[in-house]
């Protein structure tokens, strides 16, 4: 259940999601209006990025930079957000989801759209409030593991 204001979850809200319709869209612009800007952030410090199987990325340079090196290599990705839960205390918020991704594979013949595969992650995004409005200030993204078995993620026993 949302905390805080109604107001602050509806902004806290709407900045997360601007978060990934920049994504699939490729825009680098959007995408750093989501994050801390450089008033509250700089080159070292006050932004944190970790992208799934990626180490921590410090500082606004490198986790911009890590986000133009993903759109610049991938050709479509589209999120499907569940199990969203927004909470704001003062002037941060939490927001954690699943990221339920479907994303182009490896292109066969060039100038063509690979196949589209689907992953699943889990995400902890953390905002401040800024004169700027709600920014994204940390996001940590993790790869869900699944066994292939059944949905409770316990597998199959059989050998």
């Amino acid at each position: 259940m949302p905390t805080g204001t109604d107001a602050d979850v509806a902004a806290v809200t709407e900045a997360n999601l601007a978060l990934y319709t920049a994504l699939e869209e490729g825009d680098l612009d959007a995408l750093t209006d989501v994050w801390v800007s450089g008033a509250d952030a700089d080159d070292v410090h006050g932004a944190v990025c970790v992208h799934p199987g990626w180490p921590v990325l410090r500082g606004r340079a490198s986790v911009l930079r890590s986000y133009a090196l993903i759109m610049a290599h991938t050709d479509y990705i589209q999120f499907f957000l569940t199990d969203v839960e927004v909470e704001v205390l003062g002037d941060v918020a939490l927001v954690t989801c699943t990221e339920n991704i479907l994303s182009s594979g490896d292109v066969e013949t060039e100038g063509e759209l690979g196949p589209l595969v689907g992953g699943r992650a889990v995400a902890t995004n953390l905002f401040r409030r800024t004169s700027e409005g709600w920014r994204l200030w940390s996001h940590h993204g993790s790869p869900v593991l699944t066994s292939g078995g059944d949905d409770d993620g316990e597998g199959d026993d059989e050998g």
